[in-house]
């Protein structure tokens, strides 16, 4: 894997097909994991043991992948910041989404995750001084519209197939986490190759979840889990956290903000699909409905003109 990133990455004429590729295969993953993680936390684990695994597991791979790649000095001050990049990245939207989705649908969770964009929007009116246009206040009010219904819809059924207010409330905030740590820390992970930028992520989201986590984690697995359970968990951890990660910064790295926004249409195609077909969700019209309404919303955002753009027309 490593010898094709380091063939592939001076080919300019394939760096946008790879960067395209790389970012269809993160959300197809992604997608396919809420529906077998949801399964898996079904049938032995829960919420609070998945996400451990999924942090513990990838700061392992990742630790054991950087052996094997282009080494990188990292001051002081730069692994330090990564502690922020980690607690904001990885422990808030990893365990917001995970124990979400534990409690919600997986169709509601993975709707959900095309809000991204939106706050992504908000927050770099706010912190970079992006403006806001007409079509991106309107693709807002659609986009949060569609999340209200779903919301709305949850809170009358609380059902983990249909959907809970509780969980849809988690899965939103960890759109806006991880869209406030995109917002904050784009210059460091553009400095460091993805092995190196993750290796320390995880390492410090590690040390800040492992002591409040442990010991409950240490109760589950004391209990029988079947087989299927651990292939499931396997694939959340290998796939969509370990590969996911990667794939998705081979991505951010060469294509514009508003062309990866558009891949998050893929998560929640594959994964309401992937939902009916294993019986663990229900798609009614109310959904239908705010997913016509989040992806209207989320394109205009994404569609809109940047702060770049207007002053690139201004010259």
């Amino acid at each position: 894997m490593f010898s094709l990133i380091r063939t592939f990455a001076p080919m300019k004429q394939d760096k946008a097909l790879i960067a395209h590729l790389s970012m269809f295969g993160a959300c197809a993953g992604w997608g396919l994991m809420a529906p077998v993680g949801k399964d898996a936390m079904t049938h032995g684990f829960d919420g609070i043991t998945m996400v451990t695994f999924r942090v513990v597991g990838a700061c392992l791979l990742f630790w054991l992948a950087s052996l094997f790649a282009p080494k990188e000095h990292v001051p002081t001050k730069d692994k330090l910041m990564f502690i922020g990049a980690g607690l904001f990245g990885l422990v808030c939207n990893q365990c917001c989404y995970t124990i979400g989705l534990s409690i919600t649908s997986p169709i509601n969770a993975s709707i959900v995750t095309t809000s991204m964009p939106i706050f992504a929007m908000l927050l770099a009116a706010l912190i970079l001084k992006e403006p806001i246009t007409s079509k991106k206040a309107l693709g807002v009010l659609m986009g949060c519209s569609g999340a209200l219904m779903l919301i709305l819809t949850s809170a009358a059924h609380s059902s983990d197939k249909v959907g809970d207010i509780r969980g849809d409330l988690l899965c939103l905030f960890a759109q806006f986490s991880f869209a406030l740590y995109l917002s904050l820390f784009n210059p460091l992970i553009r400095r460091y190759n993805v092995f190196t930028i993750n290796k320390y992520m995880f390492s410090w989201a590690t040390l800040m979840l492992l002591p409040f986590t442990f010991s409950h984690v240490s109760e589950v697995l004391a209990n029988p889990i079947p087989t299927k359970t651990w292939w499931e968990v396997a694939y959340v951890v290998g796939i969509g956290t370990f590969f996911g990660y990667i794939l998705t910064m081979l991505g951010q790295r060469a294509l514009r903000p508003t062309v990866v926004s558009v891949y998050n249409y893929v998560q929640p195609i594959v994964s309401v699909a992937a939902s009916l077909l294993m019986g663990i969700g229900v798609l009614k019209p109310t959904h239908a409905l705010a997913v016509v309404l989040v992806f209207s919303g989320v394109w205009l955002v994404t569609k809109s003109k940047s702060r770049h753009d207007m002053e690139q027309k201004q010259r």
